[in-house]
């Protein structure tokens, strides 16, 4: 979910040879057996591992390039003319973003009855496939007590050691700001963000970058997200999450899932269609749990040692719903009273 300079999960063949073989090709009628995935970033151990069990299951292939979740859309938009991808796998509001600038087509992947409305688009452009939610870490050897609420986090203590990934360039930083809205108010939020800047190291496109300079020292608090942060956790540690809380105790965060939808004049339509009815499967939507994500359909259950942690780190944090389309009509607008706040 972090945004950072592309970069290709190859898993049978180079991003050049992909290119080569997608010119042209129409939705697999020539035999063309793959299907390129446009993809934000943070769910590469688990595409291995499911894009693998699809290519045993069809024959097919599944080439997938990865970027932030802005990147891709943009990526997506300059290739209209030729379009090389067939799924883009992305966040809210650019999901939002790529339906409304006709990147996306109809499709109806079987299962997604299964997802709820408020995580679909009514006219079946784009579909929850898994869930996640924002979130924030630190560093519990240095920062000491730990943070726990949006007033700690302007402590002077945290000066220069403090840093939350960009709005408008990561997922995760426009998801800060709007939790900062739904803390603080619209004004409200300008005004602390506009305060924390005192703490902020600075701007970074990257969200996932953030992770190892938390658990080295460098900076003692970041923000996150859910499933990423769990994931690097099992990993390597160095960090704990938490969820900042309001001046009344509240805890809160909201979903950022990644959205899945099938790619407009995708060059292998029927290939895509396949791995969207494969990744919204009951038995795919059960593994989600497998990357710390939330199956999207209602219908499947998390289980195991994975889902008991996300629901142990999610007790007693609200969740709210934002207005995505509302959210993507303001963000030109937020941003740029955002930057004018913060001077950045």
């Amino acid at each position: 979910m972090r945004i950072r300079k592309a970069t290709v999960v190859a898993l049978v063949a180079t991003l050049a040879g992909l290119l080569s073989a997608c010119g042209g090709t129409a939705g697999g009628a020539s035999g063309d057996q793959t299907v390129t995935v446009y993809t934000a970033d943070g769910l590469e151990d688990w595409y291995n591992a499911r894009f693998a069990e699809f290519k045993q299951q069809t024959g097919i292939t599944v080439q997938a390039v990865t970027a932030g979740s802005a990147e891709v859309v943009s990526r997506v938009g300059k290739e209209k003319a030729n379009t090389q991808a067939d799924v883009l796998v992305t966040l809210p509001p650019f999901v939002q973003q790529a339906a409304k600038e006709g990147l996306l087509a109809t499709s109806a992947p079987k299962g997604v009855d299964q997802v709820p409305a408020a995580q679909k688009d009514p006219q079946g452009r784009y579909y929850a496939l898994m869930n996640n939610y924002l979130s924030f870490i630190y560093n519990p050897q240095q920062a000491n007590p730990a943070p726990k609420s949006w007033n700690d986090l302007l402590d002077p203590k945290y000066k220069g050691k403090l840093q939350y990934s960009t709005p408008g360039e990561a997922g995760d930083g426009t998801a800060v700001l709007l939790q900062a809205q739904h803390v603080f108010g619209d004004q409200g939020a300008l005004e602390y963000l506009g305060k924390l800047q005192a703490n902020n190291v600075g701007p970074s496109s990257s969200t996932g970058k953030l992770q190892p300079k938390v658990a080295k020292g460098e900076v003692l608090v970041a923000n996150g997200d859910l499933q990423m942060n769990l994931a690097e956790i099992d990993k390597s540690g160095g960090f704990s999450v938490f969820f900042p809380a309001d001046a009344q105790g509240k805890r809160s965060t909201f979903a950022l899932p990644y959205f899945a939808g099938l790619v407009n004049n995708a060059p292998h339509s029927d290939n895509a269609r396949k791995l969207l009815d494969f990744l919204f499967s009951p038995e795919t939507q059960a593994k989600a749990s497998d990357a710390y994500g939330i199956p999207a359909r209602s219908d499947v259950k998390p289980q195991g040692p994975k889902a008991e942690k996300i629901t142990a780190a999610m007790s007693g944090v609200d969740i709210w719903t934002p207005d995505w389309n509302s959210v993507l009509g303001r963000l030109d607008a937020d941003l740029a009273a955002y930057r004018k706040a913060t001077g950045q």
